[in-house]
C-alpha cells in the first residue's frame, strides 16, 4: 500500500504545479510579440485619424481669417460705495469687447439700461467687495450679467477694466 500511496503523491505534485518554463514562455510571448503588435496598430490608427496619412489638405489650404477685436469705451463711473463712514468712492473706466462692428449700435441703443444697471450695482458694493483678484472676477461676472440683461442679446464678449480706483 505504501508504494501505491507514493505513486499517487508523485502524480499529484506533477499536476499541481506546471513547469516554470511553460509559464515563462507565455509571458515572453505577450511581452515581445503581442504588446508590440498592439502598439503598432494603435499608432497606425492614431496617424490615420490625425490626417497625416490619408487625410485631405483642404483645411491647410484655406487661410483662417481672424477678425480684429472691436472695443467700445464706456463713460467713466464715479460712485460712492456702501458702508459705514468714512465715505469711500469708486472711480472706474471700462471697455467692452463686442462681437463685431455691427454690435456697436446695439450697445449704444441699450446704453441707458446698461448705465442704470451698472450704477445701481456699483452703489451697493462695499470696499471689501473689490479687494483682490476674486473681487475683480466677481465684479466682471456681475457686469457681464447686467450687460446681457440690458442688451437682450449676447453682443458683449468681455468687460475689460482700464482703471479702478477705490478711495
Amino acid at each position: 500500500m505504501a508504494a501505491v500511496d507514493a505513486d499517487i503523491s508523485e502524480e499529484d505534485t506533477e499536476d499541481a504545479a506546471p513547469p516554470a518554463k511553460s509559464r515563462l514562455a507565455g509571458k515572453v510571448l505577450v511581452l515581445y510579440v503581442v504588446l508590440p503588435v498592439l502598439l503598432l496598430i494603435g499608432a497606425g490608427v492614431g496617424v490615420y485619424m490625425s490626417g497625416i496619412f490619408g487625410g485631405s489638405d483642404e483645411a491647410a489650404e484655406k487661410p483662417v481669417v481672424v477678425a480684429a477685436p472691436v472695443y467700445y469705451d464706456m463713460p467713466d463711473f464715479l460712485v460712492n460705495l456702501a458702508g459705514p463712514p468714512p465715505q469711500h468712492y469708486l472711480k472706474m473706466r471700462v471697455s467692452l469687447q463686442v462681437r463685431d462692428k455691427e454690435a456697436v449700435p446695439l450697445v449704444e441703443a441699450a446704453m441707458p439700461r446698461i448705465l442704470d444697471g451698472f450704477q445701481t450695482f456699483l452703489r451697493e458694493l462695499r470696499p471689501e467687495d473689490l479687494e483682490g483678484s476674486q473681487g475683480m472676477l466677481n465684479l466682471r461676472e456681475e457686469l457681464m450679467r447686467r450687460l446681457a440683461l440690458a442688451t437682450q442679446e449676447p453682443v458683449v464678449r468681455d468687460v475689460l477694466f482700464r482703471e479702478i480706483i477705490v478711495q
